[in-house]
């Protein structure tokens, strides 16, 4: 039987447009908030169309020392263009692109999770350390 970790695809962001970008501070200081941008596309422009689009973000923060990740946020993009008279004719586009604000105590791993409907899950991860 298929894990869904074995479905979670990894690449290198700057060649593959679905692999989610975590922008934040390399070191934070304990207890005070930053901002984490995640996105897509950055150097690989991703479609998004009523038929191939990035549907959400989750993005979570895995603590040193700590056997499971905190959940950050999920962020959902709902509008591809699709509309009464047909696809891509409606007004509204969403843009894969989040920023959230967190602090932590501890030093640790940001870890992105982006879902394209078309070509599923991947992942990608930075180092925050407390400082």
């Amino acid at each position: 039987m298929a894990e869904l970790s074995e479905r979670i695809q990894t690449a290198d962001w700057q060649k593959e447009k679905h692999v989610p970008i975590i922008e934040c501070p390399d070191t934070v200081k304990a207890g005070e908030f930053f901002q984490v941008k995640a996105t897509l596309g950055k150097a690989v422009a991703h479609p998004n169309t009523t038929e191939h689009h990035i549907r959400w973000i989750e993005l979570y923060f895995h603590a040193e020392g700590d056997k499971f990740p905190y959940h950050v946020g999920r962020f959902e993009f709902c509008a591809h263009g699709e509309s009464v008279p047909g696809p891509n004719q409606g007004p509204v586009y969403t843009h894969h692109e989040v920023v959230a604000s967190m602090k932590t105590a501890k030093s640790g791993v940001l870890l992105a999770l982006a879902y394209c409907n078309i070509h599923g899950l991947w992942q990608s991860s930075k180092a925050v350390s407390v400082g």
